[in-house]
């Protein structure tokens, strides 16, 4: 056991208008399970890759832990070969026997060992890294979203085996994966970092009544500020009024006033405008306590969202329906039956590889969006409803490229609206000047969601949207969802946000 300590960490990029952290300290215990949560572009990848000193950074973060990174970076040549050949280069000393064991606990058989690893699923390749990664001892290993673009049983397998183990950050925006595998939370909060003990839900409850206190406290001082600044105004409304009667005054209407009184008047004068002093201090004081309180405080602005509403009820039929590729052996898919009707959420379900997203490919060329034909043989029915508007936003999302501006030309964008949507999303006006290639994943794929909100449409397919999108956003998109119910067709493996949005489940 081990301590890792940062004291007053300050990195930002070359070229980059702000820092990523400043004078941040925490400390944490290499035998925990931490979970590592923040909103998209907060800079979890970029402290993972500072632990592995990576980047020069100002300040200190001590420790004598060894640290391994997940996922490893396969190169071309290594693609082609098998993952026997080159699991000792991904991790110095790494002992095969261990990678095997490995494996089984990861319920997958040794045999993908000996096959490219360029042949094998994303599931099988995430096994496989995990297998080495966890092959050593003594290791602090940062494991950086382990479950993207994984299945369902995959992912509750991955979910089994990290459970089982210990000393490790796991960077992940899945809440099921977070309650299950870790014990601690680090966090990156819009202005501070806390490490707390407890699993994400733990950490989630508690921040809603830290929010909840903080805003009650917040009230009360602008309250308490607001009645302060009315009695000074007040006070010193008098004594300006007070002080304006010390010279001159009609004899006949004030028998009783003489010369000598314009010192009482001065003194009475003085001791209102030393209680405006007072007041002015206090409110102050109160200004003082009350900075700081809405400092981490998670505001989404509510989404929106324009449905088209077509004059069919029935967008999507698809009857006893099945796919094969042309030099395939055998069918992707068989005797599917299922319809898309106006304000139906439909999840697509199924293993890597059952082809779901090539039936939302099939299901855009049916309705004139698909730029390229895929060429397979079909048999049964598949058909959408004439002139039906089509919102689509795809899996990868790691090629944009360029700015803003071209992106929304490219898409017939209106630029000032999509710029507002992206800031609904917690993106900085600073990211605004940033070429798209220098986005996080996840900003990446807000950039396409925006996009498809701002689209007018009578269906929207989404394929795996949340892939690299942080836990807040998540939790704006489903709101959103539930309030608009706009009609939607989407593949997403995260379990909760499929169960809170889709009215049905088609399985394949």
């Amino acid at each position: 056991m081990a301590q890792i300590s940062v004291n007053n960490l300050t990195f930002y990029y070359d070229g980059s208008f702000d820092n990523i952290f400043e004078n941040v300290s925490f400390s944490i215990d290499t035998n925990w399970r931490l979970g590592f949560v923040g909103r998209n572009g907060k800079g979890k990848t970029t402290f993972l890759k500072l632990l592995l000193g990576k980047y020069d950074y100002k300040g200190f973060i001590d420790t004598t832990t060894v640290f391994d990174y997940f996922p490893y970076q396969i190169t071309e040549k290594q693609k082609c070969l098998p993952a026997v050949e080159f699991v000792e280069e991904l991790k110095a000393g790494c002992e095969f026997w261990r990678v095997t064991c490995e494996l089984e606990r990861l319920e997958e058989s040794a045999e993908i060992l000996y096959r490219p690893f360029s042949t094998l699923s994303p599931g099988e390749r995430t096994k496989i890294m995990l297998a080495v990664l966890f092959s050593g001892e003594n290791d602090f290993l940062l494991v950086d979203e382990p479950t993207n673009h994984l299945d369902q049983e995959t992912r509750e397998v991955v979910k089994k085996y990290l459970a089982s183990k210990k000393g490790f950050i796991l960077v992940s925006h899945d809440r099921d994966l977070l309650d299950a595998c870790t014990d601690h939370c680090l966090v990156l909060n819009r202005k501070s970092v806390e490490v707390q003990h407890g699993n994400f839900s733990c950490w989630w409850e508690n921040k809603q009544r830290k929010d909840q206190f903080a805003m009650a406290e917040n009230e009360k001082h602008q309250k308490e500020i607001r009645k302060l600044r009315q009695a000074a105004r007040r006070t010193a409304d008098w004594a300006d009024k007070n002080e304006n009667t010390k010279i001159g005054f009609d004899p006949i209407k004030e028998p009783d006033r003489c010369i000598s009184t314009r010192s009482y008047i001065g003194a009475k004068t003085k001791k209102m405008q030393s209680r405006v002093k007072q007041m002015e201090q206090r409110i102050g004081r109160e200004i003082e306590e009350k900075e700081g309180l809405l400092k981490d405080i998670e505001t989404p602005v509510d989404l929106k969202i324009a449905p088209l509403s077509h004059y069919k009820a029935t967008l999507v039929n698809v009857r006893d329906y099945s796919l094969r590729y042309v030099d395939a052996e055998q069918s992707v898919f068989a005797g599917l039956t299922f319809t898309v009707n106006q304000g139906d959420r439909i999840a697509l379900s199924g293993k890597n590889g059952c082809g779901k997203s090539t039936l939302i490919k099939m299901i855009l060329q049916r309705a004139g969006m698909s730029e390229t034909n895929i060429i397979v043989s079909e048999d049964g029915v598949c058909e959408t409803a004439a002139g039906l508007v089509v919102s689509y936003v795809e899996q990868d999302a790691t090629d944009l490229k360029g700015n803003i501006t071209t992106f929304c030309k490219e898409r017939h964008l209106d630029q000032s609206l999509f710029c507002a949507i992206l800031r609904q999303f917690d993106f900085s006006r600073t990211q605004f000047a940033k070429n798209l290639e220098e986005y996080s994943e996840g900003q990446k794929k807000k950039v396409l969601l925006a996009s498809s909100l701002m689209t007018p449409a009578h269906l929207y397919v989404w394929d795996e949207p949340l892939n690299y999108i942080d836990v807040f956003s998540r939790m704006q998109i489903e709101k959103l969802i539930l309030e608009y119910q706009p009609t939607i067709l989407f593949v997403e493996h995260d379990v909760r946000f499929r169960e809170k949005i889709a009215t049905k489940v088609v399985e394949l």
